[in-house]
């Protein structure tokens, strides 16, 4: 490759956005942003930035290796934001004492990890966050949960096109301890169940011993994903413990929201973060080709860890790369067609006094207009404007004047009603 080609594209792992891109993005913004705002979320964002303090805080320091980290020129130790649930714990520890609770917040933000790149993985990407900050009940993930289904419905996806899997590290935990396995070794557990099927087992195998479970107690981990259903689950523990009664409510809440047909239990979700501590939920692409298209769970340690009162809290990050590659993949991904709604072109110099006028009045009345810089003959007008995606077009030539009448042409089906000026214009 080139100096040329290298300077000609985006560093490794991330992207431009090309205005047929912006148009696919767009559209899955406002989606994101209408369903928020129509579940009573409010919006708030922060900078980009985030002090690399906070993000060991929360993930250990081995964080450095798996983000962009730097140092700036006054010597502080910062990093391009990874997630956006450190900052949005320590934009409301920071306000805590004047806060109302519960609060239910959202944000689409651009985040950044520095990791080895897959598909539906880059090293750049943005972000729909949900987070019910103050809630102790499971109605907060239902909530959550509901939202983002309503998202991939406007969407375009279907019924039979998705299912949203949930677990529990609670449960997780009792069935732990119901093998014997020490709280110590927990951590390593839930991690090593997450990696399940992304990587061998034997090199997960080798994290435990590293972790210092021994292959007896690494035997019975593995062990726990066979469990199929929440009976069988039941009937490890020898009945039912506390982990089934938040299972139990949440399960009706579904019921009462309607969605209990696209949720079902899955022992494999796991969710690698520590911070989680109540039910992790993951939603897949009906036949799992893909990589989750959201997920989350209850975390109700986190502020308190970064300096904050403790409060419980629930959060959904939905990012923008595997939905894309999955409405590509169904064919139901937005286009550019429609955003400028309207192309107005005109034959010479002479005209184009009218074609101002139009557009002038168009703009006026909320139409999007695209108005043509120059004259140009109508081959060149109708091609352009076709290969832009307009969905009408004018093209305003000497008897349109004379006669005081344009032609609106419907650029997909090729039909033309004709129009006076005065009517568009109001003269």
């Amino acid at each position: 490759m080139s100096l040329d080609d290298t300077l000609l594209g985006p560093p490794r792992g991330m992207r431009d956005f090309y205005p047929e891109d912006m148009a696919t993005r767009n559209a899955l913004f406002d989606v994101w942003r209408a369903t928020a705002l129509k579940y009573g979320f409010s919006h708030y964002d922060s900078c980009v930035v985030e002090s690399l303090d906070l993000l060991k805080r929360k993930a250990g320091e081995e964080i450095t290796d798996q983000i962009y980290a730097f140092t700036d020129k006054s010597g502080r130790e910062l990093a391009l934001r990874p997630e956006m649930t450190p900052t949005l714990a320590r934009m409301i520890a920071s306000r805590q004492a004047s806060l109302s609770f519960p609060l239910k917040w959202f944000t689409i933000a651009q985040c950044f990890r520095y990791e080895r790149m897959t598909r539906g993985r880059k090293r750049e990407h943005y972000q729909w966050n949900l987070d019910i900050v103050g809630e102790a009940s499971v109605t907060a993930e239902v909530e959550v949960i509901a939202a983002a289904i309503d998202a991939l419905r406007a969407l375009g996806m279907g019924k039979d096109e998705f299912r949203v899997h949930f677990n529990s590290r609670a449960l997780l935990t009792d069935l732990l301890l119901a093998l014997g396995i020490e709280k110590l070794h927990h951590p390593a557990a839930f991690q090593a169940l997450d990696k399940r099927g992304k990587m061998d087992d034997d090199e997960i195998a080798e994290l435990l011993d590293k972790a210092g479970i021994d292959p007896e107690n690494a035997k019975k981990i593995f062990t726990l994903l066979g469990i199929p259903s929440l009976e069988e689950a039941k009937k490890l523990l020898g009945g039912d413990k506390s982990s089934f009664d938040s299972i139990r409510q949440f399960v009706e809440m579904l019921n009462a929201y309607g969605i209990n047909e696209l949720v079902t239990f899955d022992i494999s979700v796991v969710r690698g973060l520590s911070y989680y501590t109540g039910i992790v939920f993951e939603a897949f692409d009906i036949n799992r080709k893909f990589r989750a298209i959201f997920g989350g769970g209850r975390y109700d340690n986190l502020l308190n860890e970064i300096g904050g009162a403790p409060a419980t809290g629930v959060g959904l990050g939905f990012g923008d790369v595997v939905i894309a590659e999955i409405l590509a993949e169904i064919n139901k991904m937005p286009s550019l067609s429609g955003l400028v709604q309207l192309a107005i072109g005109y034959m010479t110099d002479e005209q184009r006094p009218l074609a101002i006028s139009l557009a002038t009045a168009l703009r006026r009345k909320g139409r999007n207009v695209d108005l043509a810089l120059h004259a140009e003959k109508a081959k060149n007008f109708f091609a352009r404007a076709g290969k832009s995606c307009f969905r009408q077009a004018i093209y305003v030539g000497p008897d349109d004047v004379t006669k005081g009448v344009v032609r609106i042409k419907d650029l997909e089906t090729r039909q033309e009603i004709e129009t006076s000026v005065a009517e568009i214009t109001g003269g």
